[in-house]
């Protein structure tokens, strides 16, 4: 059966939709930073344009990004870091739980208003549903993890130490850039739809500069770039 075009009866090209959202989702831009740039390439949009058009095609293109991966992935063995930070939602503080892969690529997002056992419980059984179990597990020593873990039977591939949860915390800084350009979230429902997608966009273009030559690095980016266009193609 072939699968409906998302981009079906809309005016505005495909690849001008594509750019928007990689533009707002990946820079710490504002709407109306994007609805400028995109203005100063002869496109002349709304930012409630870029607006509708990251709600509706961000969380496509970001299924699509995390399926693949999960397809090339899935059968690894895995080493997961596991953190948790704080985020506020309209003066509250919340908590974003991430699960971070051996190579620094954020797996899963997940919001919750507390971080006890039932909260990493919900979280550590959604990322296993969507990925597999990993081989081990690197937290900190907040007690919820080890009780979680016990529950499902893990325990015993818990890892623990004052310097060896590093990629987790290193994961946070680029959600923290963009959180700040955000002027933070007003809604849980918007913190987990953003922080989901942003972390899938910002895995496919993340190239790690100063592990590879220039030349390489203008591969990887190529590559990235030409993948990306063709996300969601009919």
């Amino acid at each position: 059966m072939t699968r409906r075009c998302p981009f079906k009866y809309f005016k505005t090209s495909r690849e001008i939709i594509r750019l928007a959202v990689m533009m707002y989702v990946r820079f710490p831009l504002s709407l109306r930073n994007v609805e400028d740039l995109l203005h100063e390439r002869g496109i002349d949009v709304s930012h409630e344009a870029v607006r509708f058009w990251w709600h509706r095609f961000g969380p496509l293109f970001a299924a699509e990004i995390r399926k693949r991966r999960i397809e090339g992935m899935r059968s690894s063995q895995w080493r997961w870091h596991l953190d948790e930070m704080f985020v506020k939602i309209n003066g509250e503080r919340h908590y974003l739980w991430r699960a971070v892969d051996h190579e620094g690529e954020v797996l899963e997002s997940f919001v919750t208003k507390t971080r006890d056992k039932k909260a990493a419980l919900k979280f550590l059984r959604k990322s296993m549903k969507r990925y597999g179990p990993p081989d081990t597990i690197v937290t900190d020593r907040l007690r919820s993890y080890g009780a979680a873990l016990k529950e499902i039977g893990a325990a015993d591939r818990q890892e623990t130490g004052r310097w060896l949860n590093n990629r987790a915390e290193n994961s946070h800084l680029p959600f923290r850039r963009r959180e700040r350009a955000m002027l933070r979230f007003r809604r849980m429902r918007s913190l987990q739809k953003f922080a989901s997608a942003h972390a899938s966009i910002s895995n496919h273009f993340n190239s790690e500069r100063s592990s590879y030559s220039r030349a390489n690095f203008k591969k990887n980016r190529a590559a990235a770039l030409a993948e990306w266009r063709g996300l969601c193609a009919a």
